[in-house]
């Protein structure tokens, strides 16, 4: 008899959680999440605010914020590099995930062989994994960047 008890005890219980999970899950989100509004950007649009990349990297290259605040996680980003632009050595904080919207991107991260995105192609970035690259000579290299954490470049001297 103790044992059919306690064995419907376990069964109410599996009951609540199952029952008052959503509203214990919809509790934990931020008011921040549930107020945020959806977001469409034209990558051409004139009204990107675009902003010089670090000194260390070449000039003429440039980066927008399509979304979030880059100095916390999960801001979008994209950056925009003339043709016939090397970028040096360097590493993020933060993995990056990357779709090359215009140009012909070559990347070398370290300790792998030298790969070129294509329009439309999607790149991983580990996090703080050193690399370079070239934009080539099919135009501009416009990249979008996800990025987990906040924004940085750190230059690798050698």
């Amino acid at each position: 008899m103790k044992r059919e008890i306690k064995l419907f005890s376990n069964i109410g219980l599996y009951f609540f959680i199952i029952a008052f999970s959503p509203v214990i899950t919809y509790a934990q989100e931020s008011d921040e999440t549930i107020l945020e509004n959806s977001v469409v950007i034209n990558p051409s649009s004139s009204k990107i605010i675009w902003g010089p990349c670090p000194e260390f990297m070449p000039e003429g290259c440039e980066v927008a914020i399509l979304h979030g605040d880059p100095t916390k996680k999960n801001a979008d980003i994209l950056f925009r590099l003339p043709a016939n632009t090397d970028f040096p050595n360097h590493w993020h904080n933060s993995p990056e995930r990357m779709v090359l919207l215009s140009g012909e991107l070559e990347i070398t991260y370290e300790g792998e062989n030298t790969q070129t995105m294509k329009q439309g192609n999607y790149a991983y970035g580990p996090a703080k994994k050193p690399h370079y690259g070239k934009c080539g000579n099919a135009g501009p290299c416009l990249l979008f960047i996800a990025l987990e954490d906040s924004l940085d470049a750190m230059p690798i001297d050698k």
